[in-house]
Parts: C-alpha cells; sequence; structure tokens
C-alpha cells in the first residue's frame, strides 16, 4: 500500500477549514432568507456557490476557488461582502478573517466592562491579589491585595490606570516591583504582540504616543521591536515594612484569548503567605 508523503502546513489546514466553513454557513441559508426566489428542485440545501457569488458581487469562479480552500488572494472588501452574503453573526465573521489570514477593517470592539460575577471572583481571591485587564492592558477591575503591590488604584486618574503606564513611570507599582528593568522588558514585548491586532485604533496609538514621551526606557525597548507572547510566570514585589514577596501569576482568559484576562496571584513560599495575612489584618 502506498503511504502519502504529502505534507501539510498551517496555511494548508487553515485554507481547509475555511472552505469547510463557507460550505456549512452557504448551506444552512435558504434562497427566501436573502430574497432569492426558490426556483427549481435543488440537489444540495441551502444557496448554489453561484448565487452566494452574485449576493457578494464577486466572480463564481474565484468563490469557487475560495470554497474549494485554493492558494489565492483575498482582499478585506471581498471578505466583508462574502460575510454580509452568508449572513455571518460577528463570531462567525471573526472567524472567518481569521482563517483567510485577513485583517477586518471593522472588528468587533472589545467591550471594557467586567460582570459582577467576575468582580465578585476577583473579590473572592483576597487575600491572593487578583486584577483584571484588557487587551490594552488597562485595569478594569481589582481586589483590596492587589493595592498592596500597586499601590491605591482609586487615586489615580482612569486613563493612567494601565499596567503599561504603570510601569513605566513613577508608582507605587514601578516601585514595588523587584526586578524592574526585566519586567518591564517583558511587558513591552507582550504589549506589542497584542498590538497586532489593534494597530490602527486611535486609543492604542495614543497610549504608545503617551509613553514614549514620557519614558525614555520605554521608547528605547520599543524601539527594539520584540515580541513575546503571554505567558504564566514568576513575579516578586519588595514592599516597604515587609520585604521580599515572592508570586506565581496566571493568567486565566474571559473571553478571546487575545483580549481580557484576570491574573491571580498565588504566593510562592511562607514569607509571602505570612506577609498577606498580615497585610489583610485580623480575619
Amino acid at each position: 500500500m502506498a503511504i502519502s508523503t504529502e505534507l501539510h502546513t498551517p496555511a494548508d489546514e487553515r485554507r481547509r477549514e475555511l472552505a469547510t466553513f463557507l460550505r456549512s454557513r452557504r448551506e444552512r441559508i435558504s434562497p427566501e432568507q436573502v430574497g432569492l426566489p426558490a426556483v427549481g428542485r435543488r440537489r444540495t440545501p441551502g444557496l448554489r456557490r453561484e448565487e452566494v457569488a452574485g449576493l457578494a458581487a464577486v466572480g463564481v469562479t474565484w468563490y469557487t476557488w475560495l470554497e474549494q480552500g485554493r492558494d489565492i488572494q483575498v482582499s478585506a472588501q471581498v471578505l466583508d461582502a462574502v460575510a454580509r452574503a452568508l449572513l455571518l453573526d460577528r463570531n462567525e465573521r471573526s472567524h472567518l478573517f481569521t482563517l483567510a489570514g485577513a485583517e477586518d477593517p471593522t472588528p468587533v470592539a472589545e467591550c471594557p466592562t467586567v460582570s459582577g460575577s467576575i468582580r465578585a471572583m476577583v473579590d473572592q481571591l483576597d487575600p491572593f491579589p487578583a486584577v483584571v485587564i484588557s487587551s490594552r492592558f488597562d485595569i478594569l477591575a481589582y481586589n483590596r491585595a492587589y493595592t498592596w503591590l500597586a499601590g491605591d488604584l482609586d487615586t489615580i486618574p482612569e486613563e493612567d490606570r494601565n499596567i503599561m503606564w504603570m510601569i513605566f513611570t513613577d508608582t507605587p507599582f514601578a516601585r514595588n516591583l523587584a526586578d524592574l528593568a526585566a519586567a518591564r522588558a517583558g511587558v513591552v514585548a507582550r504589549f506589542r504582540t497584542s498590538m497586532a491586532d489593534h494597530a490602527a485604533e486611535p486609543a492604542w496609538k495614543a497610549l504608545v504616543g503617551r509613553l514614549r514621551k514620557a519614558s525614555p526606557d520605554f521608547e528605547e525597548a520599543w524601539q527594539r521591536h520584540e515580541v513575546s507572547g503571554m505567558v504564566n510566570g514568576f513575579k516578586q514585589f519588595v514592599l516597604p515594612g515587609t520585604g521580599l514577596l515572592r508570586f506565581e501569576y496566571t493568567n486565566l482568559w474571559l473571553g478571546p484569548r487575545s483580549g481580557t484576562r484576570l491574573i491571580g496571584y498565588v504566593p510562592q513560599d511562607q514569607h509571602t503567605r505570612d506577609s498577606l495575612r498580615q497585610l489583610a489584618g485580623p480575619a
């Protein structure tokens, strides 16, 4: 028996998934849903390929190749038209652009809100520090224990309540970090990776502009163009009157992986556990 030696790249797999996804969305739509007459007997459910091509105002051959998973160039404008023709919802549209390897010109904006249940979870983690941050590293929620590390966040203007800003300016958070230089390098690399999906958004560009003006250290790190994925790891803080606190931190994603996440800090030694209890005060 012959054994296939064909190798499939990640791009090949994406195109195959794209083909399957488009076909499944096409087959679920009836002609009546898009204002077409249901004329004649249909061998397959849903719309025909030529009907989708007509609704999207693209060539039938081109759409057929797209649904067959062929290696062709796909513009954002054409994908937008296909998404509308197939009546895709917001999540389906995002999935379409991801599979096609294209940037959505009208992406779903991340909602900077935190539900009551998430806030309750963050509070229940006390006396372990916990914080919820957005993809842009804005602080959205935190518990009392986190303020022992970052300072009284209620006194900080909302536009400055951002991990990037707090680590590159003179704040308790920056002063308390045991290895500030390493923390700065790591957070800039992760922020640049996160920004790849938001490079054209004014709020992101404004934050980078503020940081470049406020911090020569940020400007130097930004110009290195280093990137890094979001990872779990270890972080140390030195608190006045308390000493060195050692934590393992874990990212818990609350939505799409590039979006909002909860970060919990777990003490790594007995001194850190005892210090948290002392900071918490009487039970």
